[in-house]
Formats: C-alpha cells, structure tokens, sequence
C-alpha cells in the first residue's frame, strides 16, 4: 500500500491559474508562490454579494491517530464537484509541532489531499512564520518598553503575553528573560505558547479585512500595570508595525485537491487551545466563489464546532447549511472501551456501547438548528455488520449516516455522502441557527452552559485564580465576549480518560485569559497545556530528502 506522501507525489498537479479559472479568478486576482501556490487578492471579490452554501464537518471526539475528518472534508468537495456543483474547499493550514510531532499534517490523505502536500505540511507561503514574527515583536516592544523607562507603569509580574514558536517545545514553557545586567533588560518570568495558540493567529482568521486587522491587533491586552489596569497595544503604538508584518498573510492561499478541486488553506488556530477553524476571509472568499464551500472546524464538535458557530459564525454572518459529523468504527469501539491493540476485530457490542458519543455530539450540533449527516469514514478492517449497527442507531436519531471510502477511491468514495449533504440543503428552507448562549450572559453562566448543555457535566468549578480573573473581567467591562473553552480533545470531560458519554462530572476552569483582540475569552480547563511536548520518538525521525529535493517519510 503507497503512503500518503508517495501518493501525493504521483499525482498530476496543474498549474495554479488553471484552478483559479474555474471558479472564475483571472490572472489579476493571484499572486504567485511558484507553479501551484498563489494568494488570493480578496478585496477584489467585495462586489460579489450572493452567498454559497456552507458545509462544515466536524467529527466525534477523536482517538490518538485522529479520525480522517480533513480527509473526508477533502473527499467530499471532490464528491460535490464530480456531481456538478461548483465547490470550493476552505482548511486550516498545518502547524510544524505536529507535523515533526506526531499528529501529522493537514492535508488528508490517500486519494484525497490536497497538493503540493510538501509545502503545505512545511514552510507553504509563510504566514507561520509572519504569524510568529509579529507575536514575538509584539514581546521585543514590550520589554524594550519596561527597559527604556517603562512610561506605562507595567508590572512586570503581571504581562500576560507570551513569546512563542511553531514547534512543540516543552523546554520553553517557562523561562526567564532579560539576565545578563542592566544592558540586557529587565529579568521577568516569561513563557513560550506554539504559534497557532497566539492570540495573533485568532486575530487574523476572525479579521474580515485590513483594516478589522488592525483595529483588532491594537485592542490586544498584553499585561496590567502595577494598579491592576489593563495595557493595549495600542498604548504602546505598535499596532501600525504588526499589521504591516501580517500584510501578506492576511491573504488567503490557493491550492488544489488530487482531483483538481480549488482549496482555500489559511490560518490554523487548534481546536484544543484555540478557536480552531480556518480564517473568516478565506471561507467567506470561498462562500462567493462557489456554490458550495465546505469547511472543517478542528477535532471533537464539541471544540471546533461549538466555536465555529459560537464564535466565528457572529462574525462571518452565514451560518452552516448542514453540519457533517465524522465519525469511525475504531473510535466508537474505543469509546466503547475496547483496547487500542484490539480495535481491528470485530466487536459490534462495542460500537453500540461507544455510538453515545456521536449520540451526544448529534444531538448538540441539532440543538443549533442546522441539519446533520454522518459519515462513516471506512477503514480496511471495519466490518459491515459494525457499520450496519452505526446506520441503524443513526437512524434511530433521524439522521442519515454515509459510509465514504475517499481515502482509497477519492472523490467517488465519497458520492453518497456528497447526495446526503446535497439534498439536506435542498430541503432545508434555510437553517434556523440559534447559538448557544447570547452575549449579554455573563461569563460565569456561558461556561456553565457550555458545560452542561454540551459536555453533560453536572457542576463547574472555579479555582480561585479563576475566580478573582471573573471578577477582573466584570470589573474591566469584559463580561459580554464569548467563551472559547481550551480543553482536552479526546473527552467531554476535562479528563481525557473518560471516554464515552460521561456525566455527573464536573468540569475544572483554572484560568481565564482575556483576548480582547481575537474577541473571546480562554477559559483553561483541567491540565491542557498552550505548549505541547514532543512524543519519545517524533515523527521528524522518519524524515529525510534525497539529493534531487524528493522528500521521503512525511507521513
């Protein structure tokens, strides 16, 4: 069996204008990044009001391999295309902690990826980069400030933003800066986060244009002075330099699927520890583009699907026309307490037994008022006697579960699931979205609801750090912003051994951090950390190029 990578360089790439021209980009409207990669100039598509339909497929609460959920995002677009209706497919872009690490890429997989695979998965057209470039320039004008005088009376103990890097690196969590005497600057506790937790990378896939950017980037509270009042960015002027840094990567890029599909792959916030879905300007270029945009929001819908709609959908003003729910044998079977080593027998006691997790995250995502389809994401050792217990209990919900095969058949693994989605928008009379809390509920009350509305935990409780931020918040005016929960993926809970459904949990807040720019509040919860750690053996140790340029072992 061909690798994914193997795949991916086999396959036909076209150039990027000839997938521009299909849905209707001229050569005006690119800038180039090489033979296959361009930007797309969005302001020229201002005059474009009418809308596409949108897709968002999210997926049951993942096991350690994850699901395919971008693989069948990808197959699906593929499917609607080969079914005539013009489709655009909009992703986030992949961070490099992953790629070395061990969750892979962003760029699906087998017959449905998108290419160049390569770039994509590694450097792309380098918003990561401008990405950390104005977060970390945002630390050097903050301690150059404390250094030169420190005009704005800033506490030192009390910055709150953080330097960071697109690796997961734990050695850096905590440091401390500014040793070495009085030329050096001033010693301060300090912090590394990756790169897609920075504030900077919500800010610029929730900006609508350059200007939102901006205005956006100077509300950003970057600490407390020493009478506990917030500082901006714009109290240091430097709103202006750091929008500069992110001209270019405000722009979204172009690239193409196997089958030819035009893909939209910009920003990529984790679902975990951010708010997890591609930029507002790329799904709303894509929404005027096409007849249908498909979508994805990152891991569990319990993450990336409750802060798509909760949060990017107020800003964005379309919400999705149906919601597709990713689900697999071999996750249902571990939420339904099979061992790992064990997932590729058949078990259909434990699919039935693990089928209350996509019960529950069904029943969440109706409770927006938007239609649902399953997919059925097959692997090679799924039986169909497991996958007949899924469509049956699935039914059982009233909605429609597709098995799809895109991984080995592309885009015709996955026609079935694209009819389904199809006449789910043809019969809806158009989504009754309502989202889950209102703004003017306070902060304490959208947490909860968060919690024992979607969750199924029982109680929520604040620790005491927590609890002196809620009255901070309140008292600083910030109590209308929206939740945007970092928590475990692989449960409802903030405990990620409890698989399944659980309830009568109660869900720990430790901390709340204010992100006046992006617009929300980070409520940290259990032990999830805004810096991952690389496993024993990284898959950067699988990795190598020749001395033609071919890479080898990126999955």
């Amino acid at each position: 069996m061909k690798k994914d990578i193997e795949i991916a360089q086999s396959a036909e790439i076209k150039p990027i204008l000839k997938i521009a021209q299909k849905v209707d980009l001229t050569e005006e409207n690119l800038e180039y990044y090489g033979k296959y990669k361009a930007k797309i100039e969005s302001t020229t598509l201002e005059k474009k009001k009418k809308l596409g339909k949108l897709v968002l497929v999210t997926a049951i609460n993942p096991t350690p391999s994850g699901e395919g959920k971008s693989t069948v995002s990808i197959g699906l677009a593929d499917a609607l295309n080969r079914l005539g209706k013009k489709t655009i497919l909009a992703l986030r872009e992949p961070s490099m902690g992953p790629v070395m690490g061990m969750k892979g890429g962003a760029t699906g997989g087998g017959f449905s990826q998108v290419l160049p695979m390569e770039d994509i998965n590694l450097h792309f057209t380098g918003d990561m980069h401008a990405i950390t470039a104005c977060n970390n320039a945002l630390s050097a004008f903050i301690d150059n400030h404390i250094h030169q005088g420190n005009e704005l009376n800033i506490d030192p103990r009390r910055i709150l933003w953080k330097r960071v890097v697109d690796i997961n690196d734990r050695a850096l969590r905590q440091i401390v800066v500014g040793l070495g005497g009085p030329l050096k600057g001033v010693p301060r506790e300090d912090g590394f986060d990756i790169t897609v937790a920075s504030e900077i990378m919500a800010v610029l896939c929730l900006a609508t244009d350059l200007e939102d950017l901006k205005n956006r980037l100077k509300e950003i509270v970057i600490g407390y002075t020493y009478e506990k009042a917030p500082i901006r960015v714009q109290d240091l002027g430097v709103q202006g330099a750091l929008t500069v840094l992110l001209k270019d990567a405000i722009k979204p890029n172009l690239v193409q699927t196997i089958e030819g599909t035009p893909t939209l792959i910009h920003g990529g916030p984790f679902a975990n520890i951010a708010h997890g879905c591609n930029s507002v300007i790329a799904t709303k270029t894509a929404l005027k583009l096409g007849d249908y945009c498909v979508t994805e929001a990152g891991f569990g819908a319990d993450l990336g699907a409750e802060k798509f709609l909760d949060i990017k959908v107020p800003i964005l003003k379309k919400a999705p026309d149906v919601i597709v729910i990713v689900a697999t044998i071999r996750a249902l079977k571990m939420n339904g307490g099979v061992n790992k080593k064990d997932l590729k027998q058949e078990n259909k006691k434990a699919v039935q037994n693990g089928f209350v997790n996509l019960k529950r995250h069904i029943k969440n995502m109706k409770s927006y008022g938007v239609p649902v389809v399953v997919s059925i994401n097959q692997f090679e050792t799924d039986t169909r006697q497991e996958i007949e217990v899924v469509e049956a209990l699935c039914q059982k919900e009233g909605v429609t579960a597709c098995p799809t095969t895109v991984w080995e058949n592309g885009g015709q693994g996955g026609i079935a699931l694209a009819q389904a989605v199809e006449k789910a928008c043809s019969e809806s009379n158009g989504p009754s979205y309502q989202r889950l809390y209102q703004n003017e509920t306070s902060i304490e009350e959208k947490i909860r609801t968060i919690a024992t509305n979607l969750y199924g935990a029982k109680d929520v409780s604040f620790s005491n750090k927590a609890r002196k931020q809620l009255v901070e918040l309140k008292k600083n005016g910030w109590q209308e912003l929206p939740i945007c929960m970092a928590k475990t993926q692989y449960s409802f809970s903030d405990d990620p051994t409890l698989l399944g459904a659980p309830v009568d949990f109660t869900l720990t807040i430790r901390e709340l951090i204010p992100k006046l720019g992006a617009g929300f509040i980070v409520c940290l919860t259990g032990d999830v950390m805004t810096m991952p750690g690389l496993p024993k053996k990284p898959a950067a140790l699988n990795m190598d190029i020749d001395s033609e340029g071919k890479i080898s072992g990126l999955f």
